[in-house]
Order: C-alpha cells, then sequence, then structure tokens
C-alpha cells in the first residue's frame, strides 16, 4: 500500500514539473522560435533546399572519395548549410532549441543527483550523441569515448 501511495506521489510531482517546464519562459521562447521558423517561408526554403542535398551527400558517404560527384556534393552540403544556419530564424530556433535543451539537462541532472550522486547524467544534450563526436563508433575512430 505505501509503494502505490509513494507511486502516486512521483506521478503527482512529475505532473507538476511537466506543466512547470511547459509554462517556463525557456519553452515559451523555444515554442515561438519554433512558430516564426515554421511560418517563415525563406527558411523553410533553405531547409528544403538542405535536405534534398543532403539525400545526395548521405550517397555519396557510401563510396567515399571514389564517388565521381564526392567533391562537388561535398562543396554543395556545406554551402546549402552555411546559407541555412545563416538564417535569422534558423538562427533563433538553434539558440532556442539548446536553451531548453540545457533546461532540461539541468531538471535531469538534479533529479537524478537527488537520488545518488553516482548516477551519470548526460549534459549538453550528451542522450542526442553517441560518443561526444557523434560519429557512432564508440571510440574506434580514436575519439574519447565519455
Amino acid at each position: 500500500m505505501i509503494a502505490t501511495l509513494e507511486y502516486v506521489d512521483i506521478l503527482d510531482r512529475s505532473e507538476v514539473l511537466g506543466k512547470m517546464i511547459l509554462e517556463s519562459d525557456v519553452y515559451e521562447a523555444f515554442e515561438e522560435a519554433k512558430k516564426d521558423l515554421y511560418s517563415d517561408s525563406e527558411a523553410q526554403q533553405l531547409i528544403k533546399e538542405f535536405n534534398a542535398v543532403k539525400d545526395q551527400y548521405e550517397d555519396v558517404q557510401r563510396f567515399g572519395r571514389y564517388h565521381p560527384d564526392y567533391s562537388e556534393i561535398m562543396k554543395l552540403v556545406r554551402t546549402k548549410k552555411r546559407a541555412m544556419d545563416l538564417n535569422d530564424k534558423v538562427a533563433a530556433y538553434k539558440i532556442a532549441e539548446r536553451n531548453f535543451q540545457s533546461l532540461l539537462d539541468e531538471i535531469s541532472q538534479y533529479i537524478a543527483f537527488s537520488v545518488s550522486e553516482q548516477i551519470k547524467v548526460p549534459k549538453d544534450g550528451g542522450a542526442l550523441t553517441d560518443s561526444g563526436c557523434g560519429c557512432g563508433s564508440g571510440g574506434g575512430c580514436g575519439c574519447k569515448v565519455s
């Protein structure tokens, strides 16, 4: 019976925490930036162009330097990414997204450390990457696995 009451209390507190996050200034800024990004036709066109080139890039990556269009596609993908990243709406969205991720990381750390200091908590969006460098090899490339 006690365990059940504890679970209900935890669920109630997690709902309150969720509501607090959704009412935070950081989340509101993120939602506003997202709305602005999706309503901006220029930004959407840049994203669409980048995604089209990214598909070609992924095809080229299968063959590497041996692909006949390797140099051309590599330059094109960097150019399109730069153009997309320099757009004001895209940049504002990325900043808002990073700020929101920091808030979520901070909350996760607080919750984990309230249980035990020994719990490892991802930081800086670390849950979204494999080993810090994003290569996914688990350190096979020589990067530092943390």
